[in-house]
C-alpha cells in the first residue's frame, strides 16, 4: 500500500477556506471562528481542536503594493512524529496510510502531545480535555476516497496521492514558476530535520516562517540524547566531588 500525502500549493489557494467548511462538516468538528479579533480577515485564525484545515492569510507588499496570500495549513503526519513518541496510552498511532492518527475513545488528556508537536498543530477540547487534529480522513482513505479537504478545494491548491508523486509534482511545478519569472517558490519537505520529512508538504514564496512552518523542526526525542550525556556527566563530577570531600575529612569517617 503507498503513502499518502498532501501537497499544498499557496501560489494557487484563494482563501475561499472550502477546505474548512469540508473538513468540519464531514468530520464534524464543532463551529469556531465566531469572534471578531480585528487582527486579520481570518477569522479561525489558527489550526486547534475545532479547527483541522486552516487558511493562514499573510499579508505582504509585492513591487511596492500590498497583497495577500494564502496557504492551507493543515497536521503535517510526520515521519518522527513527537506527538506519537509522547502518547502513553497508545490512543495516536501510525496507520497504513502514512498518517498520525489520534483515537478519541483512547486519549486521557494529558496532553503530552501537545507540548512535543513541533509545530503547535494538536489541540485539546476544552469539553472533555482529549486531544484532537487532522485526521487525514483516514475514514475517507480507508474506502478510497479522498480527503474532505482536497475534493472540495475548487482550484487543486490542495492535492492529495502517492507521496514520492506528489514531490515530484512539486519540483516540477517550482520549475515552472521560475520559468515564468518566479524565483522565490520554496518546497517545504524538512526530511533534512529530526521529524524526517513531513507527509504535508507544501509550496509557498518566500520565508516558510509566514505560513506556520517551522524551518527546522525538532521531535523532542532527537534532544534525548545530549540531555543522557548531560545527565551522565553530572553524575561523575558529583562522584569526584564527594570522592575529594571524603579523602579530605570533610564528610564523618564511618
Amino acid at each position: 500500500m503507498s503513502t499518502t500525502g498532501f501537497f499544498t500549493d499557496a501560489t494557487v489557494c484563494i482563501g475561499c477556506k472550502a477546505c474548512e467548511v469540508a473538513c468540519k462538516e464531514w468530520n464534524q468538528v464543532p463551529a469556531d471562528g465566531f469572534t471578531w479579533t480585528g487582527a486579520s480577515y481570518d477569522n479561525t485564525g489558527a489550526l486547534g481542536h475545532s479547527t483541522w484545515r486552516h487558511v493562514k492569510f499573510v499579508e505582504k507588499v509585492r513591487e511596492g503594493t500590498p497583497a495577500w496570500e494564502f496557504s492551507s495549513d493543515v497536521c503535517k503526519h510526520c515521519e518522527h512524529a513527537g506527538c506519537l513518541e509522547a502518547c502513553p496510552t497508545g490512543a495516536i498511532v501510525r496507520t497504513e496510510f502514512g498518517g498520525v492518527f489520534v483515537q478519541p475513545d483512547i486519549c486521557n488528556g494529558c496532553g503530552y502531545c501537545i507540548v512535543t508537536c513541533p509545530f503547535g498543530v494538536i489541540d485539546r477540547r476544552p469539553g472533555d480535555g482529549r486531544a484532537f487534529k487532522c485526521t487525514f480522513c483516514y475514514d475517507r482513505q480507508k474506502d478510497g476516497l479522498t480527503p474532505a479537504c482536497a475534493q472540495a478545494c475548487p482550484t487543486d491548491s490542495i492535492q492529495f496521492g502517492d507521496l514520492d508523486e506528489l514531490r515530484a509534482r512539486a519540483a516540477a511545478r517550482v520549475a515552472e514558476l521560475a520559468a515564468r519569472g518566479v524565483t522565490d517558490a520554496t518546497i517545504y519537505d524538512p526530511r533534512h530535520t529530526s521529524v524526517g520529512g513531513t507527509h504535508a508538504i507544501f509550496l509557498v514564496r518566500g520565508d516558510v516562517r509566514a505560513f506556520n512552518l517551522a524551518p527546522n523542526p525538532t521531535v523532542p526525542t532527537a534532544l534525548l540524547g545530549r540531555a543522557w550525556r548531560s545527565a551522565a556527566l553530572a553524575a561523575v563530577l558529583m562522584m569526584v566531588w564527594v570522592w575529594v570531600c571524603w579523602g579530605r575529612g570533610i564528610f564523618p569517617q564511618v
